[in-house]
């Protein structure tokens, strides 16, 4: 039997009049669910994360819901995108190279991660290479047969330390190597357990106001000839120099840096990103009040060590913006 065309309208408006009187808890279910994978509770990914994940919720055109998952961190952190299980991450530049390309580590040869573009570069990482001051140890050459800590196996961290030591003429071998996250790291450094640990994060990371909070430690600079070689070898990474007294107590010091960066899923749409990306420039104060490195993501600063091709939604942003041709 034909539905008279009248009662088919009754029947649309009553639907529509149904989800207007949802609940707005339900209506927020209906948001399409993405996940940005972070890194350490206590380092700088996690609150980033977290700022962008309140920015594109209360954005009225993103219509997302972005939860915040912790994770090993940047090596991590692109397999997940490269899986599917993540669809934004945060990770260093040099490691966004390696998984595109599937070079260097052992964890992209053979097996690039080729789903996986850029959103945007935010601030410098530091490679923290700290030391308990009971060891002695006062540039990287001390570290010879010494008990060290690497980061977690795998991670962006573990590469720079290696890569590190390398410039200076180490191998790993050359010292009794350990490879926990950041948290165990700091606890052992503060415990006397472990002589040293390498940690790649921004300025003023809560891991390493930790271990300076007790007194007993020091930061090992990463400077000079050897630096320079790496850099060379190397180019994502820039010399960078640590204010005295960025942590307690702490002299100046020269070390290396990488950038940490934003990318995006492929497969995500180019509108859901574009939309993403031009949510946090236009609320560019909550990020920056997210943690001190969150300053210094600028629209004219962005792009800054840009080492893969971007996703196409902030190809469109960063176009319309005139950053980019």
């Amino acid at each position: 039997m034909k539905i008279p065309r009248r009662a088919l309208c009754l029947v649309a408006i009553a639907a529509l009049a149904a989800t207007l009187l949802l609940p707005s808890s339900l209506l927020a279910q209906q948001r399409r669910l993405v996940t940005i994978a972070s890194g350490w509770v206590v380092g700088v990914y996690y609150p980033l994360a977290g700022a962008m994940s309140r920015i594109a919720y209360k954005a009225k055109d993103v219509n997302i819901r972005a939860t915040v998952e912790s994770s090993g961190a940047s090596v991590a952190n692109a397999q997940l995108v490269g899986s599917g299980d993540a669809d934004f991450a945060l990770l260093q530049n040099d490691i966004a190279y390696y998984a595109y390309n599937g070079v260097t580590l052992s964890a992209f040869q053979g097996k690039p991660v080729k789903n996986m573009g850029g959103v945007f570069t935010i601030y410098p990482e530091l490679v923290h290479v700290v030391a308990t001051k009971a060891s002695g140890i006062k540039g990287i050459r001390d570290l010879k047969g010494k008990k060290v800590v690497l980061g977690p196996q795998g991670s962006g961290t573990e590469a720079n330390a290696i890569q590190v030591m390398e410039s200076h003429g180490l191998k790993v071998g050359d010292v009794q190597a350990e490879r926990i996250d950041a948290a165990a790291a700091a606890d052992q450094l503060k415990d006397g357990r472990v002589d040293a640990a390498f940690f790649t994060t921004g300025v003023g990371s809560a891991v390493i106001v930790d271990t300076f909070i007790s007194g007993k430690t020091v930061l090992v600079p990463v400077a000079g000839s050897e630096a320079a070689a790496l850099i060379g070898k190397y180019p994502f990474y820039t010399a960078v120099k640590v204010p005295a007294n960025t942590y307690k107590d702490q002299a100046e010091a020269q070390t290396v840096a990488v950038m940490a960066m934003m990318v995006a899923r492929a497969e995500l749409p180019e509108d859901l990103v574009y939309k993403f990306t031009k949510a946090i420039f236009d609320d560019l104060k909550q990020f920056h009040e997210a943690h001190s490195a969150a300053k210094s993501l600028t629209l004219e600063t962005a792009l800054n060590g840009m080492p893969i091709p971007l996703h196409p939604g902030a190809d469109k942003f960063f176009k319309e913006k005139g950053v980019k041709k």
